[in-house]
């Protein structure tokens, strides 16, 4: 176990230098932070000077350790666009889009779960068969599109719901929360399950389908033999053995809930990471874009690991075979 830990920690680190030097490719291909910083009419000696106090008249390989140095301690400068520490905006947008992807993610795991179970387990009934063709248009209609229809629905026609913004936050500490007052959450509803949609008939249609497959198994066949009543079959067996592609589909998906959440923030104006990141990329704002991509690609390593690590939880063939192994 501790082997198969320190080999995914080092994994983890290759690719976390592979993505910071591609970040650091950021700074010197595209644009000029010094022409952004100080402007077109500066003087020559001026320009001279912040290259050298930006540490851009050093060789390659010192800016980009220096980078690295950096980066870890969560430094990647000042925000061209708004004159800012990178860390501080990132720390101000992080709360709410961990909000808006957690709320989405528990969206699509509690209703794609069971929904996929009972699709399952009565697939020619007409509820099953409503499911599936539902789930079809989850997995087609672009997230914009959802996210615009919804809108349309329940916060134009109905008036039930806000259409844009974060609504009344909390603070704890640094930490800013909506899920403590009512407006918060008012305002989280429709940005979250425009969200959620994809990921849960995603999860619907991969647990149907595993489900499916696993029932068909030789055990599930003698477990029936034994007499097990269907509920220890379908919840104590196949569902188990379900769960382990899906955990691994989850995870991914929560990775890519966060990093991927840009399209739903601009529809709905969520104050969070991929807003920030769109008015980067508009405005050419390198250290931001750079804080972005090394914190998303931190997020999806550490999910990884976390799904690797469960694994050993949900399926006692995997540690069998582990133990083989060291033997």
């Amino acid at each position: 176990m501790l082997v198969f830990v320190l080999r995914r920690l080092a994994q983890a680190v290759i690719v976390m230098l592979t993505v910071a030097f591609i970040a650091f490719m950021l700074f010197q291909y595209v644009g000029d932070p010094v022409t952004n910083i100080l402007g077109q009419d500066a003087t020559p000696e001026q320009r001279q000077q912040l290259r050298v106090d930006l540490g851009l008249d050093q060789p390659f390989p010192v800016q980009f350790a220096r980078f690295v140095g950096k980066a870890v301690q969560g430094q990647f400068g000042l925000s061209l666009r708004q004159g800012r520490k990178v860390s501080s905006l990132i720390a101000e947008r992080l709360p709410a889009t961990l909000e808006l992807s957690f709320t989405a993610a528990l969206i699509a795991l509690v209703f794609g779960i069971p929904m996929g179970v009972y699709a399952a387990l009565r697939r020619g009934s007409f509820a099953s068969q409503v499911m599936m063709t539902v789930s079809l248009l989850g997995v087609s209609l672009p997230t914009f599109l959802i996210g615009i229809l919804l809108i349309l629905v329940f916060a134009v026609t109905l008036k039930w719901l806000p259409s844009f913004g974060r609504g009344d936050v909390t603070m704890i500490g640094a930490w800013s929360t909506g899920f403590l007052t009512v407006d918060g959450l008012r305002h989280l509803v429709l940005p979250s399950i425009t969200l959620a949609v994809f990921q849960l008939t995603l999860i619907m249609r991969l647990v149907r389908a595993e489900m499916l497959e696993v029932l068909r198994a030789d055990y599930i066949k003698f477990a029936r033999a034994r007499g097990l009543p269907d509920r220890a079959v379908y919840f104590g067996h196949a569902l188990k053995n379900t769960l382990v592609p899906v955990i691994t589909i989850t995870g991914l998906q929560l990775g890519g809930l966060i990093a991927f959440a840009i399209i739903t923030e601009t529809v709905f104006q969520w104050p969070g990471m991929g807003l920030l990141f769109i008015q980067a990329v508009t405005f050419a704002d390198i250290p931001v874009m750079a804080a972005y991509l090394c914190l998303i690609a931190l997020i999806f390593v550490v999910i990884n690991l976390v799904v690797d690590l469960l694994y050993f939880a949900v399926d006692p063939r995997l540690r069998a075979e582990r133990s083989v192994a060291g033997h």
